[in-house]
């Protein structure tokens, strides 16, 4: 198994201010996989990976300049 140490891990409140998207939003696409899944590192702690936020992002710009 290949495991990048160098991953970048946000809190919800940074996943808002990076993708402009409610709270609500963020996890009604989590539950329909428009949106990239978070890491529960225990029972209050979610987060997200930076480059995986990024990427989705991207492929946003993307269809929306096609």
């Amino acid at each position: 198994m290949n495991q990048d140490i160098s991953n970048i891990l946000l809190r919800l409140r940074d996943v808002i201010k990076m993708t402009s998207l409610s709270r609500t939003t963020i996890y009604d696409y989590m539950a329909e996989g428009k949106f990239p899944k978070n890491v529960h590192l225990g029972p209050k702690i979610s987060l997200w990976i930076e480059r995986e936020i990024q990427a989705r992002i991207n492929s946003q710009i993307l269809l929306n300049r096609q």
